[in-house]
């Protein structure tokens, strides 16, 4: 597999000082994180060198159509270009769980949703149904149950899930309460667990065995976390990064808000599988 650019390999480095210097004077990262993603999203797009792929790419989206989701957040009309864009590249669309299990071919294209969030069922369930895309929604359970202060058509509930499910979606667990567990203690990461599995069985009629990582990036799971991910019963844990993410765990691309055609296409090219989100 071939390498970034030399300039794309300082990326990350130069990130780390930049926070480090914010940090000093004061600047909070909420500020300035989805300007500083924006400009990197760019960047990578221009330096990043082609990346023979051997495997198939799952893509991890969020919401489409629901801008108060920031950077997570992908309008209809960009998300309707991106399938088109990768149909006309060449890429076939498949389960992720086929992506995850076998690594698919260099051509094999799947979609994710993290969250669980209405616009996925009023804005992308459509538009994948338009294409006959299969794709895999990752709820966060005790968000369904409508323990939240967003209101209401914010998250999907039960209902609606059921209606995505009855449509073809593969359901997965995003935990119960989407906590960091990189920074939670054992006995709360056995609970989110094991407590979103029992309420996806309880409601839905069969507990998920994937489990996408809230965050996913490198540090927000651990080797205890794998172990009570096992022991919970989940047999794929997906992350939200590629190259950078966390040890036995399935890869994925994270989709902004900022992919227009050409960083899309840059995405598919692999100009992003070093790069992670947050650091």
């Amino acid at each position: 597999m071939s390498r970034l650019a030399p300039d794309a390999g300082i990326i990350a480095p130069l990130k780390r000082t930049f926070w480090k210097t914010a940090a000093r004077a004061g600047v909070e990262r909420s500020h300035v994180a989805a300007a500083r993603m924006c400009c990197e999203r760019h960047l990578l797009a221009a330096v990043a060198a082609q990346r023979e792929r051997p495997v198939g790419r799952i893509l991890c989206y969020h919401s489409i159509g629901q801008r108060e989701w920031g950077v997570n957040d992908v309008s209809p009309q960009r998300f309707r270009r991106h399938i088109e864009t990768a149909l006309h590249a060449g890429y076939q669309f498949v389960p992720a769980e086929e992506i995850a299990r076998t690594g698919g071919a260099p051509k094999d294209l799947a979609i994710t949703f993290d969250d669980g969030l209405y616009s996925v069922l009023s804005n992308a369930a459509p538009i994948l149904r338009d294409y006959g895309i299969p794709w895999t929604l990752f709820a966060v359970s005790e968000w369904c149950e409508q323990r939240h202060d967003w209101g209401d058509r914010f998250v999907l509930d039960w209902t609606d899930i059921e209606a995505l499910v009855t449509q073809g979606a593969v359901l997965g667990s995003h935990s119960a309460t989407h906590p960091d567990f990189g920074r939670i203690e054992l006995a709360q990461i056995v609970d989110e667990l094991g407590a979103s599995r029992d309420v996806i069985k309880k409601r839905m009629g069969a507990a998920p065995t994937t489990f996408a990582i809230p965050l996913g990036q490198s540090a927000n799971w651990t080797a205890a976390c794998a172990d009570a991910a096992r022991e919970a019963g989940y047999e794929i844990v997906y992350a939200q990064a590629e190259e950078t993410r966390p040890a036995h765990t399935v890869a994925r691309t994270f989709v902004t808000r900022f992919d227009d055609q050409r960083i899309f296409r840059a995405l598919l090219r692999g100009a992003y599988d070093e790069w992670e989100e947050w650091i």
